[in-house]
């Protein structure tokens, strides 16, 4: 005799292969890219504008290029907080307002899960290699042009 629910936990791991292998080609799809500009300074930057890809962010990354980052773009401007769990490079992030201004820098190191939060609502967040803004004189009140739908 056969019990009814002996089968159940292999339908759903069934079903959860099925489902991982149909999100790998969207998982493997790269972030689109944005070249911004900070003063004189251009930056390729991923976009992650989607709750996946801002959860993803920079994680697992070995290294970076000295001019690329990642744009955050979030939903609303809000007092965002980011942190370092499975980062492996240290960063720096800076918070951005809906004219791209930089409202604050905050240096980050990797694998940590403390949080660097905006001072003030902000819709964008921008990391850099570590450093990065500071050796640029990049700093609060600074703009950041180029970015898609900055006012």
């Amino acid at each position: 005799m056969q019990r009814q629910g002996a089968s159940l936990p292999f339908s759903f791991m069934r079903a959860l292969l099925a489902l991982l292998i149909a999100a790998a080609p969207a998982a493997a799809q790269p972030l689109p890219v944005v070249q911004l500009s900070a003063g004189m300074h251009l930056i390729r930057a991923e976009v992650a504008a989607d709750f996946a890809s801002r959860g993803q962010g920079l994680m697992y990354r070995t290294a970076m290029p000295s001019n690329a980052g990642m744009l955050f773009i979030f939903d609303e401007a809000a007092r965002h907080c980011m942190w370092m769990r499975n980062t492996l490079i240290p960063l720096s992030v800076a918070f951005i307002d809906e004219h791209g201004g930089v409202i604050n820098i905050e240096d980050m190191a990797p694998q940590t899960e403390d949080s660097h939060c905006a001072r003030r609502p902000a819709l964008y967040a921008l990391e850099m290699n570590r450093g990065w803004f500071a050796a640029r004189g990049i700093k609060p009140g600074s703009r950041i042009g180029g970015i898609p739908g900055a006012k």
